[in-house]
């Protein structure tokens, strides 16, 4: 198993990696603030008078303002490869009174930012109707439904992949390299160490000198808790014996 592409957009646009938007009739692209809430919404913090504000304000006699938020997948160690990016298209509209409240409690969910706190004063949320996803990923280009990608999850494991990665690398090198030559059988044994490179819910990467293979978990992971049961038969010495 694993991610569908509804899946890696959705963690790729969750909103903990860096994002720009190109705004209609606005120069740009301008670096924003965003989180994709638990229904797929796209929420946009930025100050109020700031420059992601005022391009978004309608034009006299228009509607809501259209955008595409452009996200870019940054890997978590050296010799990850990268997921893509992803343009997710639509509207925006701003905010206020309850509406904006309930927005604020949605961002926090997902990046309990001090500035939403001055929502409605210094601080403004514009909330984004998708109409249409893109996934770019090497010389593919894929659309995305979008309603696949509000019903979609982000990945459980993409905050702190980078620390798992580097404990595996870190304290238990040893034990990894053997599972992986365990799962590869003598087919393809390569001459330098496995090394785990990139992690989701479905399983991990792992470089073996120029090439890259995938291992899959005997299910898909909910967190790290659970991560760390599933991996304790491969990681405990006793265990494994």
């Amino acid at each position: 198993m694993q991610p569908t592409t509804a899946e890696v957009a959705r963690t790729i646009a969750a909103g903990h990696l860096p994002a720009v938007a190109h705004i209609a009739c606005r120069p740009g692209p301008i670096p924003v603030r965003h989180v994709t809430d638990a229904q797929g919404r796209v929420l946009l913090l930025s100050p109020a008078g700031g420059a992601v504000a005022t391009a978004l304000r309608p034009q006299p006699g228009a509607g809501d303002t259209a955008l595409v938020l452009d996200v870019t997948d940054v890997p978590p160690v050296a010799g990850s490869p990268a997921f893509g990016r992803v343009w997710v298209s639509g509207w925006a509209t701003r905010l206020d009174g309850d509406e904006a409240r309930q927005a604020a409690l949605a961002y926090a969910e997902i990046d309990a930012s001090g500035d939403l706190l001055d929502v409605g004063e210094s601080q403004v949320l514009h909330r984004m109707d998708v109409a249409e996803v893109r996934h770019e990923r090497g010389e593919k280009l894929v659309d995305v439904d979008p309603d696949e990608f509000a019903a979609a999850t982000p990945d459980p494991l993409r905050q702190i992949e980078f620390d798992l990665i580097a404990d595996l690398a870190d304290h238990h090198l040893a034990e990894m390299s053997a599972y992986v030559r365990r799962q590869l059988g003598s087919a393809f044994q390569p001459e330098s160490e496995p090394r785990v490179v990139r992690m989701d819910r479905y399983g991990f990467l792992v470089r073996l000198d120029d090439r890259l293979a995938r291992l899959a978990f005997p299910r898909p992971v909910t967190d790290r808790h659970d991560l760390a049961h599933l991996l304790h038969p491969v990681l405990c010495h006793r265990c494994a014996g």
